[in-house]
């Protein structure tokens, strides 16, 4: 990836907007008026963020794979679809005619052709820099509300995040929650490993959960082992929380392997199967995923 990640604190966010109307924005977006922004979304943490402050996109790529990937929560009927995030639909955007573009790093090197259709604001949201994940994702849907006016919707979101999290810690204290391996399969051979540092670890963390593992991921939240690795989790009371979608045939395939069937954490008794999750989600993904943490754990009586 390409530039240097945006700095988002407080303090500048609330420095910058009384300056809205130097973003490019009009000033019925500054200042909170009834007018509906126009925003296109290009990543799915970010077309989330814009559901949760009750301000749908336009517009999003990918949108196919919303229902596979995000689920929760449902984007509306009527939405566009811009094709891939590397490469969206440049016909599509300009009939659209967005009064801003939501982008990630990951997108740098389109942001020079999609400022010609509207002001872009790029967003670091889930990728370590420095900053905990669910403290970069606050701190986003913050800048996002300032572009649009929805400053109050956001602190509410943000509170109902919190009290969610609040809940979970009360419920799973009356108990001795088990700590938890996150994974994703990338296929019968090789799962993906989420820890410090990412979003599901710190939802983790303010729900009073230990991540059974416990070596650092690379800066996307993550790291991919083969399926053998899963030995070095070495807490013999941890479950294995598996995240749909899994391939097609994969448990099959595992089920005839030794190799499998001999790891402690492949137990049957100690496999939870999980909805999707997006794994670089935001705000409602966290929320998601505290809520979904508590009912497997809450199972295991």
């Amino acid at each position: 990836m390409s530039g240097e990640p945006l700095a988002l604190t407080r303090r500048t966010l609330l420095a910058a907007a009384p300056a809205a109307g130097l973003l490019g924005l009009t000033p019925a977006f500054a200042q909170g008026t009834t007018a509906a922004p126009r925003v296109v979304s290009l990543d799915y943490g970010l077309s989330s963020t814009l559901l949760g402050l009750g301000a749908p996109p336009v517009g999003i790529t990918e949108l196919a794979g919303w229902s596979e990937w995000v689920v929760e929560p449902a984007m509306p009927s009527g939405v566009a679809e811009l094709g891939i995030s590397s490469e969206p639909n440049l016909e599509v955007l300009a009939a659209l005619k967005p009064d801003l573009i939501l982008a990630t790093s990951w997108l740098d090197a389109q942001i020079p052709r999609l400022e010609r259709f509207a002001p872009v604001l790029r967003l670091e949201t889930f990728i370590w820099t420095g900053t905990p994940i669910l403290e970069a994702a606050i701190s986003a849907t913050r800048a996002v509300a300032a572009r649009i006016g929805r400053a109050p919707e956001a602190e509410a979101f943000l509170a109902r995040m919190e009290a969610v999290f609040a809940e979970a810690r009360a419920r799973l204290a009356e108990r001795e929650p088990r700590a938890v391996a996150l994974v994703h399969f990338w296929d019968s051979r090789h799962v993906r490993i989420s820890a410090d540092p990412s979003l599901f670890n710190d939802v983790l963390l303010r729900i009073g959960v230990r991540n059974a593992w416990e070596a650092s991921t690379g800066p996307w939240g993550f790291q991919t082992l083969p399926v053998e690795e899963l030995s070095r989790v070495m807490d013999p009371e941890a479950l294995l929380l598996v995240f749909e979608p899994v391939p097609q045939d994969v448990f099959a395939t595992l089920d005839r392997s030794p190799l499998w069937r001999a790891l402690p954490l492949a137990q049957p008794d100690r496999i939870r199967r999980l909805p999707p999750v997006l794994l670089f989600g935001m705000v409602n993904e966290a929320t998601r995923f505290a809520r979904l943490v508590v009912e497997a754990l809450e199972a295991e009586s």
